[in-house]
């Protein structure tokens, strides 16, 4: 799961990796679904959805994701990219509290690392962090960039 906090207070989400990718290089996407006041602290929700979403009439894996709908998965991986910083996330339920609260309890940073040079934060929660840095998620958040250049 994939969401972008801009400047704008609206909260993009996104299920799958090339609408994600497509905003991150445009600002925008082609399809979407709006929730006016939906979002966390009442903003608005911007869900990207593609041609198979909207065939199917169903919501997308990032609206079912923040719904509750999806309890996440074993190798659950999400980014969010808010200002300057890629916040990565290995559990859904870290990801919606940093939504609703925009803090993490725990966290490995890297400074100026990230493909523009945004810090990357790799969050972690009290039982997680006993394990060291994600090393998986690091790989990950490099594997899908080195995907986006090919």
């Amino acid at each position: 799961m994939y969401v972008v906090l801009p400047e704008s207070g609206r909260v993009h989400a996104f299920g799958d990796l090339k609408n994600y990718q497509d905003f991150l290089n445009h600002g925008e996407v082609t399809l979407t679904r709006t929730k006016i006041g939906e979002g966390p602290g009442g903003a608005t929700l911007v869900f990207g959805i593609t041609g198979d979403d909207v065939k199917g009439n169903r919501p997308s894996l990032g609206e079912k994701a923040l719904s509750g709908q999806f309890g996440g998965a074993p190798e659950f991986y999400g980014e969010v990219l808010k200002g300057n910083r890629f916040y990565v996330f290995g559990d859904l339920k870290d990801m919606k509290d940093f939504l609703a609260f925009g803090e993490v309890p725990y966290s490995f940073t890297e400074i100026g690392s990230g493909p523009k040079g945004e810090t990357l934060v790799y969050v972690m929660n009290k039982d997680s962090v006993k394990g060291g840095k994600p090393m998986n998620r690091v790989e990950r958040f490099k594997s899908l960039r080195v995907a986006q250049k090919s």
